[in-house]
């Protein structure tokens, strides 16, 4: 097996052409000159239309009885004739397929008007009888021609229309293979695009950090940090009358002699809801708690609460530690104190002019995942079409080095 010759897309164009100039030069020279002469055959074939139709005009306008009828009726059909001659479309540019596509659109019209020569001439007759044959001379050798642009077509041009489509391969080639080194400058364009995007996304989630992190609202998230562990050691030390607290607001809710006073039945409600905050808002002493837990004590005392035994033992305990040894009041001073410190960053300005640059912060950075969500978009249509144009540009190959060793029994690859 010879060795198979190797190229490059910009190669091959210039190595098919000298491999073919001597069959497909002159065929494609042949080819133009016939579009050529079928120009000036149709160009004769309006002009003597338009004499059927000025001389038929000339005939109406006299007004004669014997050929009134017989020329407005050859008006009429140089009328068609005239349109049908300007609706023929000459190829710019000579290809197998635009000549093909010319000899069936000029055989359709020839073919339309031999109809109507055949049915209206006779028609006409007897006058008119030189333009007639004027028309019939210039028609008859239009269709000489077109009989000649058949033969060419069938028995010559159609044996390079496999190398005129490999011609056009090529140029599709070329045009793909631009195609997908623009796609690919596209590609490192929007990478670069979505890098300088995570950059500033990188950078703006610092400075929300650093906010966080800093001042006064650094401060506020040590303290709420502070409240919640302080909010789980109150539940912890009053787990134990969770149960009893909810059976004395039923108690109380129900009216069955609770004994509760407004203010009281209301920090219940709190210390139910909220243990840690109801437990903060306490005066020292926590008097409303221990006022609570007297009138809890004797709903156990007298078994209102319906509780088990076990659970108004560790109630009952509890409660005395509370009220008699005071085992709350060092828990409830700091959490008092958290509160306060809570209150009084929450309302400082330089936490409000923080909490204003945080949300243009987090505006922005909105903004920014939202440009890094369109860039990925387009990377990932990038991507499709240069898988696309890639696959385009393989095909474009074989069915190129497919033409070349039907035509030229050549095996060939295009690198």
């Amino acid at each position: 097996m010879s060795d198979i010759a190797k190229f490059s897309s910009k190669d091959i164009k210039g190595w098919l052409e000298r491999e073919t100039g001597s069959l497909f030069t002159p065929i494609h020279s042949k080819a133009q000159k016939l579009l050529d002469e079928m120009r000036k055959m149709l160009d004769s074939l309006s002009e003597v239309s338009k004499m059927l139709l000025d001389n038929s005009q000339k005939e109406i306008e006299k007004r004669n009885p014997k050929t009134y009828g017989r020329a407005r009726a050859l008006n009429k059909l140089a009328k068609l004739f005239v349109d049908r001659m300007r609706q023929i479309k000459i190829p710019n540019k000579v290809t197998y397929d635009s000549f093909n596509g010319f000899v069936q659109e000029t055989q359709k019209a020839f073919l339309v008007t031999e109809v109507d020569l055949r049915n209206w001439f006779p028609r006409i007759s007897p006058f008119f009888i030189l333009d007639r044959r004027k028309f019939q001379v210039v028609f008859e050798k239009a269709k000489d021609l077109h009989k000649e642009f058949t033969s060419f077509l069938t028995k010559e041009y159609v044996k390079t229309k496999t190398l005129e489509e490999t011609f056009q391969l090529i140029d599709k080639l070329q045009t793909l293979e631009q195609q997908l080194t623009n796609l690919g400058n596209q590609k490192t364009r929007t990478q670069n695009e979505k890098t300088h995007v995570e950059n500033e996304i990188a950078e703006t989630q610092l400075r929300i950090a650093d906010l966080k992190n800093k001042g006064s609202l650094g401060q506020l998230s040590q303290v709420r940090a502070e409240a919640e562990a302080l909010s789980s050691e109150v539940k912890q030390n009053l787990q134990h009358l969770q149960k009893p607290f909810i059976k004395l607001q039923s108690l109380a809710t129900h009216g069955e002699g609770s004994g509760l006073t407004p203010d009281e039945l209301n920090k219940l409600n709190q210390y139910v809801d909220n243990s840690f905050e109801a437990f903060a808002a306490e005066e020292a002493g926590l008097p409303l708690l221990k006022g609570i837990l007297g009138k809890l004590s004797r709903a156990m005392s007298e078994d209102k609460l319906k509780l088990k035994p076990e659970k108004t033992r560790k109630a009952e305990q509890l409660v005395e530690s509370i009220v008699k040894r005071d085992s709350l009041d060092s828990l409830h001073q700091k959490s008092v104190d958290v509160v306060i410190r809570r209150k009084q960053l929450s309302a400082s300005a330089e936490l409000a002019e923080t909490e204003k640059d945080l949300s243009k912060l987090r505006e922005q950075l909105e903004e920014q995942d939202r440009r890094k969500r369109v860039i990925e978009g387009e990377q990932v249509t990038l991507e499709r079409a240069c898988n696309e144009t890639m696959e385009k540009i393989r095909n474009n190959k074989a069915q190129i080095e497919k033409n070349v060793f039907d035509f030229l029994n050549k095996r060939i690859t295009i690198e």
